[in-house]
């Protein structure tokens, strides 16, 4: 599940676009609207806005996606239960809202329409809305139930603009050559080659590293910003733990080429040779083995130890 968040003050455009048919939309809830039609809606969402006229952008629109893997769950009920608890942990409360299904995408989404003046004339603040949104995002795929993708991995890089697009960039060469490399020179010269420089920052006077800047395209992006994954001290825990692993790499063959001669070498004591098996030796003579075998079987006679006398 992921929210995107604009803010407006077209109330006509936005009820047009949310209600678009050409979306295939459906109105599946609204409150303190008026629908007869979508230019109704507007009307309520301005009259209502007259209440704080200091505010200029009064409409709020939100679009929460969700992934294709829950389309078959995903009924108009329960998106309508996600939408109303997503606007609640929000704080849009006490508010018109209209909440639209469109069915133009593969993945499973609604747009929300909601007016920042509430039905009191206080504002609806928006203070750390996008901050707010993601972890309230991930609280609810957890509740319920709902597939998590990586929203790295679900980008549509075409639609990018600068400095997403640059950003985007660094974190797929990063997530490639990390895990490809087993020391920083290595990693450094890789990332050059791909038009990515790199900037280490340092505590105070020393010459500690604790952190690291990405620069692309005269843009600039600490590590920590492309994902957690690429601050510096988690790039380097993963080049120690590559460094590691390839060192056992070198050593294992080593280990597999004793094994395989101890195994020749027993191959060799247990009589691979035919010196010691009877079911393999077509040159001896059937007698000459019989007789041999009789002596090799024969259990030596115990001596019965005589008492010395004084």
């Amino acid at each position: 599940m992921m929210a995107k968040i604009v803010k407006g003050s077209g109330a006509k455009g936005i009820v047009d676009y949310i209600l678009d048919s050409k979306k295939q939309a459906t109105l599946i809830d609204c409150q303190g609207v008026l629908f007869n039609d979508n230019s109704s809606i507007a009307r309520s969402f301005i009259a209502q806005s007259q209440l704080n006229p200091r505010v200029d952008k009064f409409i709020g629109h939100i679009s929460l996606s969700f992934s294709k893997q829950d389309l078959p769950r995903l009924t108009d009920e329960l998106m309508i239960q996600i939408s109303r608890e997503y606007m609640q942990k929000m704080g849009i409360r006490d508010t018109q809202y209209i909440i639209g299904r469109h069915y133009d995408k593969e993945h499973p989404h609604v747009h929300i329409a909601f007016n920042r003046v509430d039905d009191n004339g206080r504002t609806i603040s928006d203070r750390n809305d996008r901050y707010r949104s993601e972890r309230i995002c991930k609280e609810l795929t957890r509740k319920y139930g709902l597939y998590f993708a990586n929203g790295k991995e679900q980008v549509k890089t075409h639609r990018l603009k600068e400095p997403d697009k640059s950003r985007y960039e660094i974190y797929q060469v990063l997530k490639r050559e990390v895990a490809r490399c087993s020391d920083w020179n290595t990693l450094l010269r890789r990332l050059k080659a791909e038009g990515i420089d790199v900037r280490f920052k340092y505590k105070g006077n020393t010459d500690e590293i604790q952190g690291i800047v990405f620069t692309k395209n005269s843009y600039h992006f600490n590590g920590s910003k492309i994902d957690r994954s690429f601050s510096y001290s988690k790039i380097d825990r993963a080049l120690n733990c590559n460094a590691q692993e390839e060192n056992q790499r070198h050593y294992e063959p080593y280990h597999m080429q004793i094994s395989h001669f101890e195994n020749r070498e027993s191959e060799l004591i247990s009589g691979s040779l035919g010196l010691l098996d009877f079911t393999s030796s077509p040159d001896v003579d059937s007698q000459e083995e019989a007789e041999f075998r009789r002596l090799i079987q024969q259990k030596p006679k115990k001596r019965r130890s005589r008492g010395i006398k004084f």
